[in-house]
């Protein structure tokens, strides 16, 4: 067991800096107003994207509903669905903004020394494609094991191969969209990462509407082959702009007796995140393999339900999105204080969201799903079971958001490329502690198992929720620990107290956005009735209660719908001019 703590993981970073922030421009920091610009790019192409990816759920449950070819679809899903937060964003973010950012700091340290920047593209970039089509290969040959081994009780795993061999196409596109975004990210440019999501579902349901006809369910598993294609290519051009930006004519033109740092891979540092990330996505697995024994539809139901509750989140991942290269840059140049200030802002601005959606999802989930998908092939037995699963898969989204949050800093304090002299580059006790998340991810993970085998036959898909929510959220409690023993000094008590206000707040409006939601039995009138008395709910409570995340809105949107009156601009009399006026006037 490691026994090295925060104090000596400190001395071993770069002195912390001081100097003002720069203002925007190639490889600087961006200031408030440009992370605000940012954020709301992000947010409306990641709309875009969601709304796209439920438009495409919509469809899938219209063509196919809940039924056992729309269930192999889904065991052939996993591909994507694991391929995604692996290369897209979660590890390959871990990996490379961090990399990126280091290498932006040297440049601005140096900026006739060649450029780092670069340095890092061909130290990685090359390995990167090969591991990747490797891959891909290996999973299209693999298919028939890796159904078995998923969903060893599917009804008709002939077509789940032929689907996962299709979908294993998206690995290679999927890890250099990832790279490319997490280089544009690092650079302070949001547009083209946050729109891969509108050009991958695009791709899907142009194949989906114009092929499942003839194709059957087989369109959305070439669908998203497409898609993925769209998403790399999109990022290619402004990927090669921002290469180019850094090749100035003064670039290597330097003194021979000026040494410039050199940048080293560290190939060992890929594994405790590519382990993490794996072993997070493994509670899908367990999902697909205890639901494979359930009656058909059960797999379809849980893939609805986490769509629809995924989307409370998103909007809480949109936050540490953009944050996270100022974290990474923070890390790099040394600056812990920056980076917890930084991170803790970030814990209760994704809380306070991610509680807001829950609430709803909670209030609401009945006519949502209704509102949604009751049409078609699905069913009003659909419309109930997916409703029930949400409810309960809602307990785990706050844990969910807080994990995204934490994470990113954790694995940026020991980055995959480090300058040659940094200390962090000597082997130490300290390599325990990488494998930390893995750990706290492994316990969640035993966590959702035993609870899903103690549940699942009586309560069915519910248990299965119910030990999803209970595993991940041990893991969040395990990490928001072990950012403390990474060196981040979070002061956990502020932390938590502000997130216990936010509970109380969500609580509270879950309550009354229930009953309102029950004065109806129309599904649109339903969820507006519900939704706009959870919002109302918790802004009132949140301000009440103190928290800051909720009262600082809330007095923004109090000015903006009634500002203060502007002071008289008359000069008020003096004793002088009191006595100039007539009397008895």
């Amino acid at each position: 067991m490691n026994t090295e703590g925060p104090t000596a993981l400190a001395a071993s970073l770069p002195a912390p800096r001081t100097a003002p922030e720069p203002p925007p421009g190639p490889g600087r920091a961006p200031r408030g107003g440009f992370l605000a610009k940012a954020f709301g790019v992000t947010a409306v192409l990641s709309a875009a994207g969601s709304g796209l990816g439920l438009l495409r759920d919509l469809l899938l449950a219209r063509y196919f509903g809940a039924n056992q070819g729309t269930d192999a679809f889904l065991v052939a899903w996993t591909v994507p669905e694991t391929a995604a937060p692996l290369l897209i964003e979660d590890a390959m973010s871990f990996l490379m903004v961090p990399a990126f950012a280091l290498a932006l700091v040297l440049r601005e340290e140096d900026p006739d020394a060649p450029d780092p920047v670069r340095q890092v593209v061909r130290a990685t970039l090359p390995w990167l494609l090969l591991a990747l089509s490797g891959l891909s290969l290996t999973v299209a040959l693999g298919a028939p094991q890796l159904v078995t081994l998923l969903a060893p009780g599917l009804h008709d795993p002939a077509l789940a191969v032929t689907c996962t061999r299709i979908t294993a196409v998206t690995v290679l596109p999927f890890g250099v969209a990832g790279y490319l975004a997490a280089a544009l990210r690092a650079h302070h440019r949001f547009t083209a990462p946050a729109g891969i999501y509108v050009a991958y579902n695009l791709g899907i349901l142009a194949v989906l509407l114009t092929g499942q006809a003839y194709l059957g369910v087989r369109s959305a598993a070439l669908g998203v082959a497409v898609g993925s294609l769209l998403m790399a290519g999109l990022l290619v051009v402004p990927f090669l702009r921002r290469l180019r930006e850094g090749g100035g004519a003064g670039r290597g033109r330097r003194k021979s007796s000026d040494t410039p740092k050199a940048l080293v891979l560290m190939p060992l540092a890929l594994l405790p995140i590519a382990s993490f990330t794996l072993t997070r996505q493994s509670q899908v697995f367990v999902e697909r393999y205890l639901g494979s024994a359930l009656p058909p539809g059960t797999i379809s139901h849980l893939n609805y339900a986490a769509k629809v509750s995924q989307l409370a989140m998103t909007a809480g991942i949109l936050i540490v999105t953009v944050t996270f290269p100022l974290v990474a840059r923070a890390l790099a140049a040394g600056d812990l204080t920056a980076a917890r200030d930084r991170v803790e802002k970030d814990l209760g601005q994704a809380a306070a969201v991610v509680l807001l959606g829950t609430s709803f999802l909670m209030a609401c989930a009945p006519s949502v799903v209704a509102l949604l998908f009751q049409r078609g092939a699905f069913g009003p037995q659909d419309t109930e079971a997916t409703a029930e699963v949400i409810r309960v898969y809602s307990f785990g989204l706050p844990a969910q958001a807080l994990i995204g949050v934490m994470i990113r800093p954790y694995f940026s304090l020991r980055p995959v490329v480090r300058t040659a002299d940094d200390p962090r580059t000597e082997p130490g006790g300290r390599r325990l502690l990488d494998w930390y998340p893995v750990g706290a991810m492994l316990l969640g993970l035993a966590v959702t198992v035993t609870v899903g085998l103690l549940t699942t036959g009586r309560f069915g898909a519910l248990g299965i929720a119910a030990g999803n929510a209970a595993g991940i959220t041990t893991t969040a409690a395990l990490l928001l620990h072990g950012l403390v023993l990474r060196g981040i000094p979070l002061r956990l008590r502020r932390v938590l107290g502000g997130h216990g206000r936010l509970v109380g707040a969500a609580a509270g409006a879950t309550v009354l956005g229930t009953a309102a939601a029950g004065l109806s039995a129309d599904p649109l009138l339903a969820t507006l009735l519900g939704g706009l008395t959870v919002a109302l709910a918790f802004a009132a409570l949140g301000a009440v209660l103190g928290a800051r995340e909720v009262r600082g809105p809330v007095l923004a949107a109090r000015r903006v719908v009634s500002p203060p009156r502007t002071p008289s601009l008359r000069t008020p009399p003096t004793a002088a001019d009191e006595g100039k006026r007539p009397h008895g006037h």
